[in-house]
């Protein structure tokens, strides 16, 4: 059961630095607010 849960752990957290690669380079489709990027997030931005 540990190796099943460090398999799906290891799937979830490159999955989660896909989405975050994703989303910084987009920006908000609301006019209205768009919340900070933290700089840690910022790192994974192809524009500079």
């Amino acid at each position: 059961m540990k190796k099943l849960m460090m398999k799906f752990g290891n799937l979830f957290a490159a999955l989660a630095l896909v989405a975050t690669t994703l989303n910084v380079n987009s920006t908000c489709s609301h006019y209205i607010y768009q919340a900070p990027i933290p700089e840690s997030a910022k790192k994974l931005s192809k524009i500079r």
